[in-house]
């Protein structure tokens, strides 16, 4: 019984509740791991941030509980959209995390991001719905768009808002600007 109530806990504190999807906790863990990986195998890593594009308007034109089944969905769907060793986090409300590793050239990354387009622009059926969402993302590289996994993340981010001042449904990779990280 007591097993079972550690590991119900274990449970809350590493996975969101609404999706499944890892969560912070777990994300700071493995990319600290995917890092070390990457110094010994040479490999790169990816870190995509996405934001779901139009989530908003569905939430309050539908309200929260259609908005969390949209979530779900949009969760698996990325999850489809990925291999078996990519992981998907649940950052907060509509924005995610993918990680990818083992990343041979910056061409994988931007598959992916179509991949994951191509998955979300497809019409949602929620509760008889048909909803439409698609995503912003955006990407950094390791290691030339930073070395720890915080650099990664404020890059893959200030990406992501490039993506979205770019339109809906579109991917950018970061960009150095004035050599600054």
């Amino acid at each position: 019984m007591l097993r079972r109530s550690e590991e119900h806990y274990r449970q809350l504190a590493h996975y969101d509740f609404l999706t499944s999807l890892a969560n912070g906790l777990t994300f700071a863990e493995q990319m600290e791991q995917a890092i070390l990986l990457s110094k010994q195998t040479g490999r790169r890593i990816a870190l995509m941030f996405l934001d779901l594009d139009k989530f908003k308007q569905i939430n309050d034109t539908f309200g929260h509980a259609i908005g969390d089944l949209l979530l779900k969905e949009a969760a698996a769907r990325m999850r489809s959209s990925v291999r078996d060793t990519d992981t998907v986090y649940r950052r907060s409300g509509d924005k995610f995390i993918i990680l990818l590793q083992g990343i041979k050239e910056e061409a994988n990354t931007l598959y992916v991001a179509d991949k994951i387009h191509n998955a979300m622009n497809k019409p949602f059926d929620i509760e008889g719905k048909k909803l439409e969402v698609s995503c912003s993302i955006g990407i950094a590289l390791y290691p030339e768009h930073g070395t720890d996994s915080l650099t990664l993340a404020i890059n893959a981010d200030s990406a992501m808002y490039q993506a979205k001042a770019m339109g809906r449904s579109q991917t950018q990779i970061y960009v150095v600007q004035n050599g600054h990280q």
